[in-house]
């Protein structure tokens, strides 16, 4: 059903609360990964920021390699929606999976929302996994 995933990380901890059920559904499914970080803002002119980025996908990728799975990553500069819907449909992928941090509606106003407008943006389905010590 879902034969390549992409998985939006943050380069936080809340990609801990994604990891796990991502690594058990793609190794269920025999799906491929693709993990995507989008940098922006400040990340996106730092070399130094970028090279910590990048790092950072290859350790995952590197991790859930050795577990078996099929892994690529992709490191995007610009608007996290934008780039993260862009890559789902350039590579394909039958599934979107994010973390959500609990925003209600001034949360998502004064820090923005990627999921809502990556959900306005597509139609690949969307995995959402609420981000660990997160409040709503």
């Amino acid at each position: 059903m879902y034969r390549r995933i992409l998985v939006a990380l943050e380069n936080s901890r809340a990609d801990e609360s994604l990891l796990p059920h991502i690594t058990e559904l793609a190794g269920r499914l025999g799906s491929e990964l693709l993990l995507i970080h989008v940098a922006d803002g400040f990340a996106a002119r730092h070399f130094e920021e970028l090279k910590a980025d990048r790092a950072y996908l290859a350790r995952h990728a590197d991790e859930l390699t050795r577990r078996g799975l099929r892994v690529q990553v992709h490191l995007a500069m610009g608007n996290p929606p934008v780039e993260i819907v862009k890559a789902a449909e350039q590579e394909h992928c039958d599934l979107i999976a994010m973390t959500t941090h609990g925003h209600r509606f001034f949360g998502d106003i004064i820090h923005g929302s990627t999921i809502t407008a990556v959900r306005h943006k597509t139609q690949i389905p969307i995995l959402l996994v609420r981000a660990k010590g997160e409040r709503s």
